[in-house]
């Protein structure tokens, strides 16, 4: 298919041929350089230490060779047996000692045997516990929302819907790049690196069973695209999506997405805005950065609004949102207020201050 005004490539780049996967923010770990260091630390001690109890009993062992058991000797013995190897020309033969070997020297065995195949265990059971990590997740997802791009504008959205009270863990990024990915579990996201436009890819990100999508592309044909193929796979999720251009705006809607947001004439609708009033420009700024400043919300009408003029709450009302006609202020068929609607208004948001649990913010750009 072609785009009005833009040419639609088939081929996609290259980094949209990376296997898709999942990854889970991790937790911050050691350098593996300082936890072999420290392995080989403890081992060490370990084994200094039984030479030390050997030699101080050294007495009660008997050596193959010559009898006695010296300094040397001692540190044969302990590294024989904390390593098993027990070739046995070394060995205890009073009460004290074999009970020393009973008591300390088996346990101090078992912890030095254990320190040498850490990092062997953990290996073989990271793939158990990620799988097990990720069946957990998968089962605990639903009502999340999914972000299609950790670019600019991917990043800004989903720090404006955090700024509303959205949790970290229900926020899932798509992106195609490896890099990308692990720049947003470094944030504390869970991601999935693979090109959205396939459906295994937005399954893996649990689409189907999200509230909200946001395709923040780089390409408005992807944008299509990736709109057509969450909309199938979620019929009644909220999809918002940014395009480029004016122009493709319309096709956007038709493939499913209920918002659309064209950044480049926003973005030039606000530069000219600044450049007639430098004033304006720094209040609608200030309104499209949510969590300081004034912001736009949506909220339901409460009781004691009800039969009322939009002028005569105490809110600033913009708009009233009364089944699916959103109406002015201003518009005769507004009337007096009703419990089903909801108003877009204007408040100033303080440090004390909380985001109503119904209520949330516009989308922005």
């Amino acid at each position: 298919m072609k785009l009005p005004g833009q040419d639609v490539i088939a081929r996609q780049p290259d980094e949209h041929l990376v296997t898709h996967r999942v990854k889970l923010p991790q937790k911050v770990v050691a350098h593996p350089f300082r936890q072999v260091a420290r392995r080989v630390l403890m081992a060490l001690l370990l084994l200094v230490s039984t030479a030390l109890i050997v030699y101080a009993d050294r007495d009660g062992y008997t050596d193959s060779s010559d009898g006695t058991v010296d300094f040397l000797d001692a540190f044969y013995y302990a590294t024989v047996s904390l390593s098993t190897t027990g070739y046995g020309d070394v060995s205890p033969v009073s009460d004290a000692a074999r009970l020393t070997n009973i008591l300390v020297v088996t346990p101090m065995r078992v912890l030095f045997l254990i320190i040498l195949v850490g990092t062997t265990l953990e290996v073989l059971t990271e793939r158990t516990r990620e799988e097990w990590r990720l069946n957990r997740w998968r089962s605990t997802l639903r009502d999340h929302t999914v972000v299609v791009g950790f670019g600019t504008k991917g990043r800004s959205a989903i720090q404006t819907v955090c700024a509303s009270g959205l949790k970290k863990e229900q926020v899932v990024v798509v992106d195609p790049s490896a890099k990308v990915i692990d720049a947003a579990t470094a944030d504390g996201y869970a991601g999935i690196v693979g090109d959205a436009t396939r459906s295994e890819v937005l399954k893996r990100a649990e689409v189907h069973k999200a509230r909200k999508v946001i395709i923040a592309t780089q390409r408005d044909d992807t944008a299509v695209l990736v709109t057509l193929t969450a909309r199938q796979l979620n019929r009644g999720a909220k999809i918002v999506a940014a395009v480029r251009e004016e122009e493709n705006a319309p096709l956007l809607k038709q493939s499913g997405a209920d918002a659309v947001i064209t950044s480049a004439s926003a973005a030039g609708r606000l530069l000219g805005l600044s450049v007639l009033s430098p004033a304006a420009g720094m209040v609608m700024e200030d309104l499209i950065q949510q969590g300081s400043g004034l912001d736009i919300v949506e909220r339901p009408v409460i009781k004691a609004e009800v039969g009322k003029g939009p002028r005569e709450i105490s809110d600033l009302v913009l708009s009233v949102l009364r089944g699916h006609r959103v109406l002015g202020y201003d518009d005769p068929a507004v009337g007096t207020l009703e419990p089903t609607d909801r108003l877009i208004t204007i408040v100033r948001v303080t440090p004390s201050s909380q985001v109503a649990p119904d209520a949330r913010p516009l989308p922005q750009d």
